[in-house]
């Protein structure tokens, strides 16, 4: 069908029609300007549906294979150890060996720290650094990523629960209450992989991100220092001034012993992640210093317990597998929907830090991690943890660069790490009874401290302004009001981001590059030149109904200061706007309208608008809304040196 225009058709292709020189500019083929290819309405929702949740196309390696094929390819889509499963050998395995040893001294230590900061049996952590990261091996698709309890999880599970059951009043039901909120956090995992959404978690930006880590690393490092210092009665609450009144008003209880053995440690620790550090090669020297640590504090504490009884313990840790919960489950109660809960936000932050730790190093090694998988392989693992004594795990950071500089291969070093926690569980616990309480807070201190990026922080103002306040905001919600509504603030802030970007959007003027059939930011390139009696306004965002009004508005302005401009310098008469379109990606109903009133508007002025580059999907809009029609002939351009130089000869041509 012909649009009322001569350069508009329903055409798959561009023709040229004819060629029109003037004097300041080349000749000009003018171009006709196509309407994108029919499509049923069926077909268009195939294809965005396609877009939006398979923009990868996972299934293309099915097509024209054989039934046996697509089974094999099925299996290893789902079960990613039988992707390399057949090629493994034993120079893997022991690479796979090695690294899996070296993040086991890492694990064992920081699965009992974690536990303890989540307010749960430190035997919890343990139990958490075993079922997990065998399920991981056989569903993840990352080779480096070290499956285990994480700080930022654990803390905000601790302070979630924490503020409706007391962990030591009532233990049981806290205990159900965290295995519940894992299950959940599973079930909530497990479904964005199926579905396919992992685009929710891109709400949680690296910028809040960066703010939230820092801000709940400080809380940790304060509430840690309840172990540091030997307090016995500490508060439960996370926020920065409950905790430092707590730490003043119970200065009474600190113990020097307890200090100078943390202060001691700390020194050991740091010590040794600087090492590491400025040395990548000596990785090994702070992955086994936690280990090292709770080995030799538990040997002075052994032989100085009778002596100085002031330093308070571990205690004793029941030996043996993982028991099985999932009669612990709480489904019906007044506290299921605290579960519900805190498992979607430590489900959510849980997997924005797997998913993101393990695109990092799939990236240092050129391969590619699907995150909907890992969604789903995160999820089943935490939904089969909730059911064996286990509570939220993820890929950890920490281990995870222990595991990628100790040279894994594959996830394989999870399943070796895996049985040396099983040894652990199986013959070593009572070893760790007089493991003292302030080693787990070095250990837990020097861990978290590395979250804090002041340089990340500082270089998003530099760049961002909006996102260095985000960060912010995450911050000190977290640090002053409390972890949940600290996110919260930061999640409302980045979103807040996002509509300020579509209601708002930029609007410029541009210029001609002398000599060149480009034309560019006026504001940006002072070669630019304004086209007499031309105003040309690039619109650099979607047209929706949330931003019309203000299109409409802003365009009008930049009009009426081009007439005052023109005015005050006795140039030519503005006599056409042109609107270049190569950036508005789609137009809604709301948007067409208030093109057809901006056409009405302007036209009753005296002032020509026509519209350059626009693409397939808005000119169908256009033409659909019968708006495209109301522009007449020469109302549509392919580029903007085409408009111009089309209406200046039609100027010309006028007596």
């Amino acid at each position: 069908m012909r649009v009322n225009s001569n350069r508009v058709e329903d055409l798959p292709y561009h023709e040229t029609t004819i060629r029109i020189p003037t004097e300041a500019m080349p000749p000009l083929e003018i171009h006709r300007v196509c309407l994108p290819p029919k499509q049923t309405t069926l077909q268009k929702l195939k294809h965005r549906l396609g877009e939006i949740f398979f923009p990868d196309n996972p299934l293309h390696r099915f097509k024209n294979q054989t039934w046996f094929t697509k089974l094999l390819l099925g299996l290893q889509f789902f079960f990613p150890i039988f992707q390399w499963g057949p090629e493994y050998n034993v120079k893997l395995l022991k690479s796979d060996v090695i690294s899996g040893l070296t993040i086991a001294s890492l694990a064992i230590p920081q699965g009992i720290s974690y536990a303890k900061l989540a307010n749960l049996p430190p035997i919890v952590g343990l139990y958490s650094s075993f079922v997990p990261p065998l399920i991981y091996s056989v569903l993840g698709s990352s080779r480096h990523l070290a499956v285990g309890p994480v700080s930022i999880a654990s803390l905000v599970m601790g302070s979630m629960l924490s503020e409706a059951v007391s962990s030591t009043e009532e233990p049981i039901l806290y205990l159900k209450l965290a295995f519940t909120a894992t299950c959940f956090a599973g079930l909530f995992q497990a479904s964005l992989g199926l579905l396919r959404l992992g685009f929710i978690i891109d709400f949680l930006s690296k910028a809040t991100l960066i703010g939230f880590m820092a801000g709940a690393s400080v809380i940790v490092i304060l509430q840690q220092l309840k172990g540091l210092l030997g307090i016995v009665h500490f508060t439960t609450k996370m926020q920065f001034f409950s905790v430092m009144s707590s730490i003043i008003n119970h200065r009474g209880e600190w113990s020097w012993q307890t200090i100078v053995m943390g202060v001691i440690f700390l020194v050991f620790l740091f010590t040794t992640r600087h090492i590491s550090k400025t040395k990548p090669k000596l990785f090994w020297v702070a992955a086994a210093a936690p280990l090292t640590s709770v080995i030799i504090s538990t040997v002075l504490v052994f032989f100085l317990s009778s002596k100085n009884p002031h330093i308070s313990v571990i205690g004793h840790l029941p030996k043996g597998l993982n028991p099985p919960s999932s009669n612990m489950l709480y489904f019906n109660g007044p506290f299921l929907a605290l579960a519900i809960k805190t498992g979607i936000i430590t489900g959510i932050l849980s997997l924005t830090e797997g998913v993101a730790v393990g695109r990092t190093f799939a990236a240092l090694k050129n391969y590619q991690v699907d995150g909907n998988k890992e969604m789903m392989a995160i999820g089943l693992m935490n939904i089969c943890g909730s059911c064996s004594s286990c509570y939220v795990t993820t890929g950890s950071f920490s281990r995870s660069a222990v595991n990628y500089n100790a040279g894994a291969k594959t996830v394989v070093s999870n399943i070796i790490m895996a049985a040396a926690v099983l040894v652990t569980l199986l013959f070593l616990m009572p070893l760790f009874f007089y493991t003292p309480n302030v080693i787990l807070a070095a250990i837990i201190i020097t861990a978290v401290s590395g979250l804090i990026d002041y340089q990340a922080a500082y270089r998003l103002w530099k760049v961002d302004k909006l996102d260095f306040l985000a960060c912010m905001c995450s911050f000190f919600g977290v640090l002053f009001i409390s972890v949940p509504l600290g996110l919260a603030i930061a999640v409302g802030v980045s979103i807040f981001k996002i509509l300020l970007h579509v209601t708002r959007p930029n609007t410029t003027v541009l210029g001609n590059i002398p000599r060149t059939q480009t034309f560019q930011n006026l504001n940006r390139y002072r070669e630019a030149l304004r086209i007499p009696s031309f105003l040309i306004l690039a619109v650099e965002a979607p047209i929706y109904f949330a931003n019309t009004t203000y299109l409409q508005e802003r365009i009008l302005r930049w009009v009426r200061e081009e007439e005052e401009r023109i005015k005050a310098s006795n140039e030519s008469t503005l006599k056409c706007i042109i609107l270049d379109m190569t950036a508005v990606t789609a137009i809604d109903t709301s948007g067409t309208d208030m093109m057809f009133e901006l056409r009405k508007m302007l036209d009753k002025r005296s002032l020509q608008l026509v519209l350059a580059n626009p693409v397939g999907t808005v000119m169908e809009k256009l033409q659909q809304s019968k708006t495209l029609e109301s522009f007449g002939l020469n109302g549509v351009y392919l580029t903007v040196g085409e408009a111009v130089a089309d209406i200046s000869s039609a100027w010309k041509a006028q007596p």
